[in-house]
């Protein structure tokens, strides 16, 4: 079995469908995708980042970011999926112009809101539209890009969208210092809802939509169809990965950072919005890095190698968030180099491992699915559940900082001994993937 497997390793992609004319329009396409991506992370970094004046003006406790933060998971979960599906219809440029572009006037009528109960069903509503980025995108980049050049591609796309976060995150957290406070956090809800529709005309004029990685006689190849999910729950790795989902809960670590050193630390908001500038930065030159590095660690260790990398990430990180959480840097110089050193990590796995090796498990025709499923529908439903057990659980444990620990140390601490068993599974499936496609270029 090892030698068949050993063998099968050696097989090699089918030609690249992409043309030299296509690749020229892959940057614009990039930049559109990145504006997209950072006005959908942005909305949900508004209401991290402000979330302490925002309580202020409304009289909420610290479960309301919980309950808010969740609703653009539970959107991503059950809308994730509807949207891939509508892209695969109608259009994916088209469904991304609509839902991730003027759908974010949503966004900008949330900044209306008198109360929380109109907050959280327009900034609901607005998420979910914006959701549909994600699935949508995910599906793209496995058409606009070779297998061996996807790492350094999805750790672009998180650098490019995360660096221009750099900008508007302290200018978001500046705002908590508005001559009206309950103005500041409005207006930045206007400045993502125009974010939002500028990202939609991008992705109109600059991308143009990839061929599909078809299999012969199947014209749906490649399109998000509930019939594929009996072959993809053939795959172990895919398995694994759904329950490793589990495990992640960086979500919640992003979500109440700025809270977090508000109400623990006693920083003030527009200062906890520097430093969590700072993370953000680090988390933009780690999404370029990590997607780099695993790509060499793909070459250097085959088929093990993303599995290696991601071993060396979760381990590391569940460290580097012990350090910044559990302990008081105080607020000089030492605090913003531990925050740049856990953002800088914060994004390696995704974007060298666990991204890429969707890509390679599944054959081209299921990849929409795929990605639909794990991080629309499994992942979408694991941080909401996750989000609102915040507030109990700070009731249950007296303090947010033990929270941190027992909801994002701890766990990542676990994901790195449950990541010994994709060296089980991950190479046979990269194996019998490769098999498969050669067999098919054979016909």
């Amino acid at each position: 079995m090892a030698a068949n497997v050993e063998a099968l390793e050696n097989i090699q992609e089918p030609p690249s469908l992409l043309t030299p004319e296509y690749k020229k329009t892959r940057p614009g396409a990039m930049f559109a995708f990145a504006i997209g991506t950072m006005s959908d992370s942005m909305e949900g970094g508004l209401i991290n980042t402000l979330f302490p004046v925002i309580a202020q003006a409304l009289a909420l406790e610290v479960g309301a970011l919980g309950v808010l933060s969740s609703m653009s998971k539970w959107a991503r979960m059950i809308f994730g999926t509807l949207w891939a599906i509508l892209g695969d219809k109608y259009g994916r440029k088209k469904v991304l112009f609509w839902m991730t572009g003027v759908w974010g006037l949503w966004t900008a009528a949330a900044g209306l809101a008198q109360n929380f109960t109109q907050l959280l069903i327009l900034y609901t509503i607005g998420a979910i539209g914006t959701v549909a980025a994600e699935p949508i995108q995910n599906g793209l980049m496995v058409d606009m890009f070779d297998e061996d050049e996807r790492g350094k591609a999805y750790g672009t796309l998180r650098t490019i969208g995360v660096a221009a976060g750099l900008i508007l995150t302290p200018l978001i957290g500046q705002l908590a210092k508005w001559p009206s406070a309950e103005m500041g956090w409005r207006i930045g809800m206007f400045i993502m809802g125009g974010l939002s529709l500028i990202s939609g005309f991008l992705i109109l004029i600059f991308l143009k939509e990839p061929p599909r990685r078809v299999v012969a006689g199947d014209p749906d190849a490649g399109k998000f169809k509930m019939s594929d999910i009996g072959q993809i729950a053939k795959i172990p790795t895919f398995w694994l990965l759904a329950v490793m989902l589990l495990f992640v809960t960086s979500m919640v670590f992003f979500a109440f950072m700025v809270t977090y050193f508000v109400k623990v630390r006693g920083w003030e908001t527009a200062s906890a919005a520097i430093l969590y500038t700072v993370f953000m930065a680090g988390f933009a030159l780690g999404g370029l890095t990590g997607g780099t590095l695993g790509d060499i660690f793909q070459k250097k260790f085959g088929d093990k190698g993303r599995v290696i990398f991601m071993q060396f990430y979760l381990l590391t990180w569940a460290i580097l968030t012990y350090l910044y959480t559990q302990i008081d840097w105080g607020t000089g110089i030492v605090v913003y180099i531990v925050a740049f050193l856990v953002g800088l990590v914060g994004s390696w796995g995704f974007s060298g491992a666990v991204l890429p090796m969707v890509g390679q498990i599944v054959e081209p025709q299921y990849a929409a699915t795929t990605f639909a499923l794990l991080f629309s529908f499994i992942q979408g439903a694991i941080t909401a559940i996750y989000l609102l057990l915040i507030g109990p659980l700070v009731k249950a444990l007296g303090s947010l900082d033990k929270v941190m620990f027992w909801m994002v140390s701890v766990p990542y601490l676990v994901n790195f001994f449950f990541w010994f068993l994709f060296y089980f599974t991950y190479p046979k499936d990269v194996a019998r993937r490769r098999a498969k496609m050669a067999a098919l270029m054979r016909r």
